[in-house]
């Protein structure tokens, strides 16, 4: 199955981040007919209306915690990107029905909004950190799961395929580690790190929109589609930085923020029980079991203890130099490299 864009108008919840960005930009590569942008900072998307001036780039200033302006904007929209989210771990710690408010109940709007005006399909953007989550981002993303999931157990025959992703560290996604890196060596600083053991995986912006496409080709409802991914320690990352820039910088251990865990699961044993692997990626199926327990008392799932997490800590590890390579495919490090004065890796 594969999916046409051709003639096709597309929402982005959330679409003046990082990702919104990226899929956009891709998006008018192709033949669609229209890309709606949904978020609530009109001088996000004054830049984002400059930097990508197309007429198929239409912008609606809403919020999805409200129903009416999600509704609007699903209108005669076929596919749906929900990348819409409080995204940043102490803020959410600090502030955890925000978080409530916009990663749940903004996503059952959007859920709502979508079967109400008969989009084709709907994607739902998670993390990681949904996995044995310990802190409010991470549980607000896992309630998003299950707010997807359950549109397909309470509406078998909906019209509407809900269907989420789920990946690790985005590299060089607003607020992440990569460009605050880059920023202290510019300012002539040490890179500071929470916990240099910690483990990440690690996914580029592009992987991240070649994930939520596949799920949009492959999705039946209520599935759940992981991309395998390499795994690294913060304190290779931070070397890693550190000598592409050519910098005499140090690594300085500041300690755990909020919330923090040591690694980060993509998976866990009781999902991968059910998953089909798909190659580079994973299918979860969603628990399609009805409330009548009874029928699975007696009976348990002795597969589960055949499977280990899909963690962080377990998956293939990049050595500094790997790290290196895998950073120069970023076109914003190539540009702070350039803009440096450093050669690229073919001049060195």
């Amino acid at each position: 199955m594969t999916t046409s864009y051709e003639g096709k108008k597309i929402l982005v919840t959330g679409g003046t981040g990082s990702f919104g960005h990226t899929v956009a930009a891709k998006l008018l590569q192709r033949d669609v007919a229209e890309i709606r942008i949904l978020s609530r900072d009109e001088a996000k998307q004054d830049l984002m209306r400059q930097e990508l001036p197309d007429r198929r780039l239409r912008f609606y200033v809403g919020d999805v915690r409200d129903y009416e302006s999600v509704e609007r904007a699903t209108r005669d929209v076929d596919y749906v990107f929900h990348a819409a989210a409080l995204k940043q771990v102490p803020s959410c710690e600090f502030f955890p029905m925000e978080a409530v408010r916009t990663n749940v109940n903004g996503s059952e709007n959007v859920v709502r909004a979508s079967e109400y005006n008969g989009v084709k399909s709907l994607v739902c953007l998670s993390t990681d950190k949904a996995v044995y989550p310990v802190n409010a981002m991470g549980m607000s993303k896992a309630l998003m799961e299950k707010v997807a999931q359950s549109h397909g157990l309470n509406n078998p025959h909906a019209a509407t395929t809900v269907s989420c992703v789920r990946y690790g560290n985005v590299m060089y996604s607003r607020g992440s580690v990569i460009p605050l890196f880059i920023g202290q060596l510019k300012a002539g600083k040490n890179l500071t790190v929470t916990n240099p053991d910690m483990t990440r995986f690690m996914m580029s912006l592009a992987n991240s929109v070649d994930l939520v496409e596949y799920a949009f080709q492959n999705a039946r409802q209520g599935d759940l589609f992981i991309r395998k991914a390499v795994s690294c320690t913060i304190r290779d990352l931070a070397q890693a930085v550190i000598s592409l820039f050519r910098s005499n910088a140090k690594v300085e251990v500041i300690g755990t923020r909020h919330a923090e865990k040591v690694s980060e699961a993509l998976a866990t044993r009781e999902e991968l029980a059910r998953a089909e692997d798909l190659g580079d990626y994973f299918r979860i199926v969603a628990d399609n079991r009805d409330l009548n327990y009874s029928l699975y008392f007696e009976k348990g799932d002795v597969t589960q203890a055949m499977y280990q997490d899909y963690d962080s800590h377990g998956v293939e590890r990049l050595a500094v130099d790997e790290i290196e390579d895998l950073l120069l495919t970023l076109p914003e490090v190539r540009v702070e490299l350039a803009a440096a004065g450093i050669p690229s890796a073919r001049e060195r």
